[in-house]
């Protein structure tokens, strides 16, 4: 038998003292339901991770392929330019007289203002829509993440 501090003792089955297995128990439970809980958040984090990835990844190809079409519209304007370049030399060279050289002049320079005025209404235009549709699938997925947490 043991003493305990006033000296009394204490049979060795006492029903007082702690069984030695359920400790040991209690704590393997509670690691197992930490370890779930964390297996569960890491799943969880993994697919956000995931699904953030690829609409960053969409966005980024919508972008690219607007900055193309952007691009191929920026060198038609600038060949339709050029061609109009030439075609103002072209009429140069066959002016006479100064009079004749002011209309020619005058003529080319409204043309190219209206022209010039509507490519930057056409590029304007097509910026937008490339920014807007690259933004969109971010848009998409920031409005689906929002619902989610909020339902």
């Amino acid at each position: 038998m043991r003493e305990t501090k006033a000296g009394a003792t204490k049979p060795a089955g006492s029903p007082y003292a702690m069984p030695k297995t359920e400790t040991p128990q209690a704590l393997r439970q509670m690691a197992e339901n930490g370890a779930a809980q964390a297996k569960e958040t890491y799943e969880k984090m993994s697919a956000a991770t995931a699904e953030a990835s690829n609409l960053i990844q969409t966005s980024c190809a919508t972008a690219a392929k607007g900055a193309m079409e952007y691009n191929a519209k920026v060198i038609e304007i600038a060949c339709a330019n050029t061609n109009a370049a030439f075609d103002y030399a072209r009429g140069l060279s066959g002016v006479k007289s100064p009079a004749e050289f002011l209309e020619v002049a005058t003529e080319h320079a409204r043309k190219r203002f209206d022209v010039f005025s509507e490519q930057t209404k056409e590029l304007a235009a097509l910026a937008q829509r490339v920014a807007s549709e690259a933004a969109e699938p971010l848009k998409a997925g920031v409005t689906k993440a929002f619902r989610g947490h909020l339902s």
